[in-house]
């Protein structure tokens, strides 16, 4: 049973001082730690370990949360993280959201080399070029964490993946699967071509449509998936990489479908594709 008297009161202290800063970039990116907030992100980060190291270090949490939480607490400990009792003030002071759960916790990078994901020979990748939307980011991820992709992929154009935002918008799936950060586009579609992976540009005004791609049967093998901006789309030397650029069909009056939205219709396709019969399980199957 915790305590019932916080041991950091103070957001002064040079603990929580520290933790605050991670809501900045540059802090981050100097101490390669970034902020989980919330029981479902604390508790997956708990659980995930990367080449043998906790990714969980820091865990900061109010009485009440230690206490309706203490599963959480006991996950933390048994990772090694050092967990402290903090005054609510505390915890409004870490935290980036307006109505804070009551735990913080501070956690390593984890995302893969490109090189990683590739050796994987994965069949199913979203990439997200351009995307400068924390939130459509972090959606976008847990979208491909639920179809069951391999990986994401987020180039050197979009957002950063540990913004708190986008960690937020993930609900824990940033811990699911693997992630690359700053790959150039050109890169990345080269790579995942050699791969034996086909490049599919999802885009409004794409000369494929969905629905007839599916009809086709051409969506059965190993694919990624480029998204783009959701204001105005990839450009045209993004879409003249793809081996096509498909557009998801609108039948009824609404003007478009927002980038969280399509990502999940095409990577839903693609997923249930793959595992219809004859569909191709995997880059080495015939």
């Amino acid at each position: 049973m915790p305590s019932a008297t916080p041991e950091l009161i103070s957001p002064r202290s040079p603990r929580v001082s520290a933790a605050r800063r991670l809501a900045k970039r540059n802090f981050r990116g100097k101490e390669r730690l970034f902020l989980a907030e919330g029981p479902q992100a604390v508790r997956e980060a708990a659980a995930h370990r990367a080449d043998g190291d906790a990714t969980l270090v820091e865990l900061f949490a109010t009485v009440e949360a230690a206490e309706r939480y203490a599963d959480i607490i006991g996950e933390a400990r048994t990772a090694g993280a050092r967990v402290h009792l903090a005054d609510e003030q505390v915890i409004e002071d870490i935290s980036t959201t307006v109505t804070p759960q009551g735990l913080v916790g501070i956690c390593r990078f984890l995302d893969t080399p490109f090189e990683e994901i590739l050796a994987a020979r994965p069949k199913l990748v979203a990439v997200l070029a351009h995307v400068r939307d924390p939130g459509n980011a972090g959606t976008v991820l847990r979208c491909a964490d639920a179809v069951g992709a391999e990986a994401v992929v987020l180039t050197d154009a979009s957002v950063d993946l540990y913004n708190p935002k986008a960690v937020r918008a993930s609900v824990g799936s940033l811990f699911h699967l693997p992630v690359a950060v700053g790959v150039p586009v050109e890169q990345a579609v080269a790579g995942l071509k050699a791969a034996g992976v086909r490049i599919l540009a999802a885009d409004g005004a794409g000369d494929d449509d969905l629905d007839d791609e599916l009809d086709k049967g051409t969506m059965g093998g190993p694919t990624a998936w480029v998204f783009g901006n959701e204001a105005w789309g990839l450009p045209e030397e993004t879409r003249n990489l793809a081996d096509a650029v498909v557009r998801v069909p609108i039948h009824g009056k609404a003007e478009s479908l927002n980038l969280a939205t399509a990502a999940a219709v095409c990577l839903y396709a693609s997923a249930r594709a793959q595992r219809a019969s004859g569909g191709c399980r995997s880059v080495t199957e015939s």
